[in-house]
This record gives C-alpha cells, sequence and structure tokens, in this order.
C-alpha cells in the first residue's frame, strides 16, 4: 500500500491472508482420525487373519489323522468340528478381503449400515457355532481316551486334540474380532460411523 495524498491506494500485489479457500485451511484432524480408522482396520484385519489360519490348520489336522482306523468321519462330534472350523474360515476369508478392501480404498464392500451389523451379526453366529463344534468335539475326545480307541491307535487322538485346540485359538480370535465390530456397531449408533472419529 501506498500512500498518495493522504488517501492509500490499493497494492497491485493480492494479500496472501486475505484468501480464504476452503481448501487452505489445514487437514491435520481428518489426517489424524484416518490413521486411527486405519490402525483400527488393520487390527480388525490382523485378528481375521488368526480366525481364518488356526480353523483351517484344524480343519487340516482333524482330516490328516492317519490313514487307519479309526477315522475322523467315523464320529459325527468330528464331522461336525471340521464343517464348523471350514465354514469359519471362509467367512474368516471373506472378511479379510472386506478388511483389505477398506484399507486399501477407505470405503466399506456393502452400503456402511448393511456392512457393520453384517459383520457383527455374522460374528456372532459363527463364533458360537465354532465353540459349540469345540466343545463337542473335546467331550468325543474324552470317551476316546477312556476307551481302547486311544490305546490302539493313539496317533488319532493326539492329532484330534491338537486339531480341537487349534479350533479353540480360532474361536478366540473370532471372538475379538466380534468385540471389535460390535465396538463399531456402537459408534455407527450413536455417531452414525462405524468409528468414532
Amino acid at each position: 500500500m501506498t500512500p498518495n495524498g493522504g488517501v492509500e491506494s490499493p497494492s497491485p500485489r493480492p494479500q496472501i491472508h486475505q484468501t480464504h479457500h476452503p481448501h487452505d485451511t489445514p487437514h491435520f484432524h481428518s489426517t489424524l482420525s484416518e490413521r486411527k480408522l486405519r490402525r483400527f482396520n488393520c487390527l480388525i484385519f490382523a485378528f481375521r487373519l488368526a480366525a481364518f489360519c488356526f480353523a483351517l490348520s484344524a480343519a487340516v489336522f482333524i482330516v490328516a489323522t492317519g490313514s487307519g482306523s479309526p477315522r475322523w468321519y467315523d464320529f459325527g462330534a468330528f464331522r461336525f468340528v471340521v464343517a464348523a472350523n471350514v465354514i469359519v474360515a471362509m467367512y474368516s476369508l471373506f472378511e479379510m478381503t472386506a478388511s483389505a478392501w477398506e484399507i486399501s480404498r477407505g470405503s466399506t464392500i456393502f452400503s456402511e449400515s448393511y456392512q457393520v451389523w453384517f459383520d457383527f451379526s455374522h460374528d456372532q453366529v459363527f463364533a458360537y457355532l465354532l465353540l459349540s463344534a469345540e466343545s463337542t468335539g473335546t467331550e468325543m475326545a474324552r470317551q476316546l481316551r477312556g476307551v481302547a480307541t486311544c490305546t490302539s491307535t493313539n496317533a488319532f487322538c493326539i492329532q484330534s486334540e491338537i486339531g480341537l485346540a487349534l479350533g479353540f485359538a480360532g474361536f478366540l480370535f473370532l471372538m475379538i474380532s466380534s468385540l471389535l465390530s460390535g465396538f463399531r456397531v456402537v459408534c455407527f449408533i450413536i455417531n452414525g460411523s462405524r468409528f468414532r472419529l
């Protein structure tokens, strides 16, 4: 600004601080929120991956219980355990894909409201399915320990018990995933968003 006869004339250069554009404001809060959401989604992905690995390993251990007699499909409880672990492994694989999609794209596969309820409800159903199967299988393994089956074919019983232990670990990680998806449901109900930003 230059004085001209007591009157100030405007400077030919525009003043930077007078420009008010929405994109000129800093994005510290939104960047922090995005990082929190990304970290939370990575945590969910890690638990989904663990549930997938343990459920699949449990099914493989029980199916591969040797070539002699008895076999896993001779017992209804072990058939239930294998089926439940395969279902949970497939579901966990789908949820891992959904989590990876959300981490990379920042959006859910389905609409946000449908996604949070889908994740939570299916986590609950499959967690209880797996717990029921593992409990049934554990009771069967306990009964087999009391008869001659485990005396003659001890490898069958040991491998079955390892498979059951892996299945319980899969249930544990699925329940943790269920707690995290429950947290997202609560945030969605309160704030209208799947995560409290």
